[in-house]
């Protein structure tokens, strides 16, 4: 439909919706219509009641309408004989009303009554048509030439401006030195002569690196909050269109915004949408998206200068940015947002939890170690959870209890007690998990063992959960040959109890493959292949990375595939030994698995130790009680059970659990058993947890 019928039509439509609201209110409002003989009655009716005065009945000669008129207003109306024939109603009509046999008298007049006389609707109801149709014509008209204003304004900015953030710097906690670096563009923000007088120069743009959910946006909104200034946010595909040109625009229009509004903040949210390097597309130098990071780039540090405005970005991808934007003069600073150490969880504990009721036994101290290798967000997604989990118990504050729970939660997902398991699934399960919980106690430089349980959470079957000591910075090569032999120890312990193999060891598998190709491509641990570093099995950048992806002869790949197996088989054998020297442990280690399901790092010291079922039954029981309402007692208080520790294969033993400092994430994540009647769909894939640095 073209435009000028959408009008013709709109026209229309308003003004058969005017008739019709017309002759609705015309027949609520106006005379009623009744029969000759009862419009005499009525008349007659009125004249006892209130007498002849303001009473009129006006008859119009040409219709033989008879309207009875009260005091101007039109009341009844209806179809009546001539003057002139004699009906004996109009005698009685014109005896009441005191007229002649001719129809004259004081009350009888002859013409036309207009039968909403005296209503405010005769007068209103055109005067509200036409008003509507002006009305519906003119937003027409406006539509009709929205196309064209909208296609002007296309190329405008989607920034959001932000006048009066709320966040401050005391909002953003576990990075201090981020912090500090941050604090010198909010201080020249506010004081700008103090560093002008010295002949400094305020970065121009800050790119704020790091991993998911660390809290590189936090970061941006906390300076501008601190700052008192406008902050214009955008995200990186909010410049990148299908049409040409039009990022470029964007990109000069929140520019020339961002000008009349200085000194303030541009962040762009994920800049590796338009900020990836240039020549590594399929479009050449006419590539919108080159084009729009090319505006980017002048707009930065052009021939014109934009005092007084500072860009921030945040990206996860600082690999692939284009060099020409992390020279100095665009964005100066780099600031690398890591995951927060000990101390800095600590820190972020406390900012999340202020609007939680906790119980005055929670200890702050204690989860920080407990949560190693959680980000910013993992963090408040833990006291969420953890506040859900009370809100569910009906619970006024959230307890130790809740806390722990969110933990496991966040890891590896809700427990799902209600799942079926034959008892079969269960014996499997327990013997994987007692295989994965025996190699990491006997191998020195494994993660002390917290948890194992054969309770299903998420898309594991069951899980043995390691938590290392202090926040080491390096993986060596003698922790990762244990952590490759703790993660076969599941696959081998079903070798030698079972008989058989389960598809539970998948992700086990994947594992182990991965973190052994990376120590021989990545990280030079094998002698035969050497120093050399090959390319790894990152994704690759299309145009960047295409001609380095086969790097090397397939004689080369050989050697490779060799020295991959010969880590894992060497590994595996390591596993096969091991658990065949403590078949004991591993027996009764997978006993009090199927009967209590779930055991922590006591109990397995004590099956180390020699220590009979009963035994370990009887202090499982006295610890139930004792971490009823506290669990985090069982990790806290390592002298119970043994004194010890575990045995290690060269007779160490596991490091103080108050050891302080950070983790690497890949540390810190459980090794998970897949069900093993997943198999019928393939191999159960538990949630994959980071394997190295």
């Amino acid at each position: 439909m073209s435009k000028t019928a959408k009008i013709i039509f709109g026209v229309v439509l308003v003004v058969i919706v005017a008739l019709a609201l017309y002759f609705l209110i015309n027949s609520l409002v106006g005379p009623t219509a009744v029969d000759f003989s009862e419009f005499v009655t009525r008349v007659q009716t009125y004249v006892n009641e209130n007498g002849a005065e303001g009473l009129a009945v006006v008859i119009n000669p040409s219709t033989l309408v008879y309207t009875m008129v009260v005091n101007g207003s039109s009341v009844y109306y209806a179809y009546g004989p001539s003057t002139s024939s004699g009906d004996k109603y109009l005698e009685q009509l014109y005896e009441v009303l005191g007229g002649g046999e001719d129809g004259s008298g004081p009350h009888i007049t002859t013409g036309y009554a207009n039968i909403n006389s005296g209503s405010y609707w005769s007068y209103l109801i055109p005067i509200i048509g036409i008003v509507l149709v002006c009305v519906v014509f003119w937003l027409l008209i406006r539509q009709t030439q929205g196309g064209s204003s909208k296609a002007m304004s296309f190329a405008k900015s989607k920034a959001r401006v932000n006048q009066n953030i709320k966040v401050r710097f005391s909002d953003v906690a576990g990075a201090e030195e981020e912090k500090q670096e941050l604090a010198e563009v909010v201080e020249f923000l506010k004081a700008p002569r103090k560093f002008s007088d010295l002949g400094a120069r305020i970065p121009k743009g800050i790119l704020l690196v790091g991993p998911p959910g660390t809290g590189k946006t936090l970061f941006a909104k906390a300076v501008a909050g601190e700052a008192n200034v406008p902050f214009f946010s955008i995200s990186g595909s909010d410049f990148v269109e299908m049409f040409v040109g039009v990022g470029a625009s964007r990109v000069r229009d929140l520019f020339d915004a961002a000008k009349k509004s200085q000194p303030c903040i541009v962040f762009i949210d994920e800049i590796d949408a338009v900020g990836r390097q240039r020549g590594t597309g399929l479009g050449g130098g006419h590539d919108e998206r080159e084009q729009t990071l090319n505006q980017l780039l002048v707009q930065m540090d052009g021939f014109e200068t934009n005092e007084g405005i500072i860009v921030m970005a945040a990206t996860n991808r600082a690999d692939i940015l284009d060099p020409a934007l992390l020279r100095p003069g665009r964005f100066d600073r780099q600031i690398h947002v890591n995951l927060p150490d000990v101390r800095g969880r600590e820190s972020i504990l406390k900012v999340h939890a202020r609007n939680k009721p906790l119980e005055p036994d929670v200890n702050f101290k204690v989860l920080a170690r407990m949560t190693s290798g959680f980000s910013g967000a993992d963090l408040e997604n833990l006291l969420n959870e953890a506040a859900i989990l009370a809100a569910r118990a009906n619970k006024k504050m959230i307890g130790n209890r809740e806390l722990f729970e969110g933990i496991n939660k966040v890891l590896l997902g809700p427990q799902k007690k209600s799942r079926l398991v034959t008892e079969a699934d269960k014996r499997i399960t327990a013997y994987h998990e007692s295989g994965h919980a025996i190699i990491a106690k006997l191998c020195k430089n494994c993660d002390p063992v917290q948890e194992v349980s054969i309770i299903a959470r998420g898309m594991a079957a069951g899980y043995t959960m390691t938590r290392p000591d202090n926040d080491d910075n390096h993986m060596t090569q003698a922790k990762l040959t244990d952590f490759v032999c703790e993660l076969l120890g599941g696959r081998v312990a079903e070798e030698i109890v079972i008989k058989d193999v389960s598809t539970g060891a998948s992700n086990d598998l994947q594992r182990v493959t991965e973190l052994a190709r990376k120590m021989v491509t990545e990280w030079g641990m094998s002698e035969r292949v050497g120093l050399v570093t090959y390319n790894s099995d990152n994704p690759i950048f299309l145009g960047r990375d295409m001609e380095a992806h086969n790097s090397y002869s397939e004689e080369t790949a050989g050697i490779i595939d060799e020295e991959v197996r010969k880590i894992i088989e060497s590994a595996h054998a390591r596993a096969v030994e091991l658990l065949s020297t403590h078949r004991k442990v591993l027996d009764n280690m997978a006993r009090v698995l199927i009967e209590r399901e779930t055991i922590y790092t006591d109990e397995v010291d004590m099956l180390l130790e020699g220590a009979t079922v009963e035994d370990v039954y009887a202090y499982m029981d006295s610890a139930d009680k004792k971490a009823e309402k506290n669990p985090f007692e069982r990790f806290l208080n390592r002298e119970g059970a043994s004194k010890t520790g575990s045995g290690t294969e060269d007779g160490g033993k596991s490091a103080p659990a108050e050891a302080d400092g950070a983790v690497p994430p890949e540390q810190a994540v459980p090794v998970e058993h897949g069900k093993p009647e997943d198999a019928q769909d393939g191999a159960a894939e538990p949630e994959d947890g980071k394997k190295d640095e």
